[in-house]
């Protein structure tokens, strides 16, 4: 199983299509608090439809919440746009977790500094335009299935 992890998300739609991403693949989403919607939004559960049922979700208090679980993920990758490495090279493995940083602000840069450079990947760009970043469910969605095809050996 791979785990996707959002950390401190802010738009319950994002979160709601993660859910469903998730819940299709059978990944384990975890949520890290404080999130800027309520998991009862209407927003978040249209998002995710009735996939939202089957999905696995844990949510943690905070980033050491999440690392104190008894079957956390020992290896973590940071998506961010700070990455020299793509997903392309990254050896994803089975157990593995995605980390992604907010809409907002992305993840902090203690955060970038624990996992470190060598789990800090990118999506590969294709255009030269200053365009920030793609949406956060679409690269949540692009990561895991780089991820599964890795980890399934395909």
């Amino acid at each position: 199983m791979l785990h996707l992890v959002l950390f401190r998300p802010e738009i319950p739609q994002n979160c709601g299509n993660v859910g469903r991403l998730c819940a299709f693949t059978g990944s384990r989403l975890h949520l890290v608090r404080p999130l800027g919607f309520e998991i009862s939004d209407r927003h978040l559960k249209r998002s995710g439809m009735d996939y939202w049922y089957e999905l696995d979700l844990r949510i943690h208090d905070d980033w050491a919440a999440f690392k104190a679980q008894s079957d956390a993920p020992s290896r973590r990758w940071l998506l961010t746009t700070h990455a020299t490495r793509t997903i392309w090279d990254a050896d994803f493995r089975d157990g593995d977790a995605l980390v992604f940083g907010n809409e907002g602000q992305g993840a902090p840069e203690w955060l970038h500094e624990e996992i470190g450079e060598q789990y800090r990947v990118t999506i590969p760009r294709f255009s030269d335009k200053p365009l920030r970043s793609l949406n956060l469910s679409t690269s949540a969605g692009i990561a895991l299935y780089e991820a599964l095809r890795k980890t399934r050996g395909e």
